[in-house]
């Protein structure tokens, strides 16, 4: 996942940055990082993990968390 494919993915599912934190299990602040491509404090690139990649795709197909969480 890149940084362009995170913001459509955000577009496409009308997340705010709580909401969109929330989904993904983050605090509001790494949501942010996501959203802005690099982390605010460092200035660094951002790395977009397989595991937030799967989670994306796992949300915009609807499915529910494993253990019904």
């Amino acid at each position: 996942m890149q940084h362009a494919d995170f913001l459509a993915w955000h577009t496409r599912m009308g997340y705010t940055y709580d909401s969109g934190g929330s989904a993904l299990g983050v605090s509001r602040s790494t949501y942010a990082n996501l959203l802005r491509g690099t982390h605010r404090d460092s200035g660094t690139p951002v790395q977009y993990d397989r595991r937030t990649a799967l989670a994306c795709a796992a949300l915009e197909a609807g499915l529910a968390p494993a253990g019904g969480q």
